[in-house]
């Protein structure tokens, strides 16, 4: 088992070293992790829990609606404010009403557009991984 700092500094690697795309992929991750621990706190009663585990999902919807740059893409900026503005909703909603079926309704909105990104960024990582080494001959 590895020990608790070993843990934190790869982790912290892991972020300094990752493509803007990977960080987009990560954030959704510890969004939809602390979503979870959000909705399994509400099913067992613990409302603290529940709060500061939704609160923390939804501060990562905040940060990526923040993030947005609608001069690359203005379409799809206005689409994803409203998504997220949706499920920021819906989770304040969710930890008034310690209601966990409508944080499963946030993850069940976002899945698809979390694999969306997934599969772009992996598809984008292996295209540049075959291009470096001809670009490499060519120079």
């Amino acid at each position: 088992m590895y020990a608790p700092s070993n843990l934190a500094r790869y982790g912290a690697v892991s972020v300094s070293t990752a493509s803007p795309g990977r960080l987009l992929v990560m954030l959704y991750d510890a969004m939809f992790r602390f979503f979870r621990e959000g909705m399994a706190a509400i099913e067992a009663g613990d409302r603290g829990r529940a709060s500061e585990r939704i609160t923390r999902g939804h501060a990562i919807l905040t940060e990526l609606l923040s993030g947005l740059d609608h001069s690359q893409s203005p379409q799809l900026c206005t689409t994803l404010e409203g998504l997220y503005a949706f499920c920021m909703q819906t989770a304040i909603e969710a930890m008034i009403e310690q209601n966990s079926a409508k944080v499963a309704s946030i993850l069940k909105v976002l899945t698809p557009l979390r694999e969306a990104w997934s599969t772009a960024v992996s598809q984008t990582e292996t295209v540049a991984a075959n291009a470096t080494p001809a670009l490499r001959k060519a120079g």
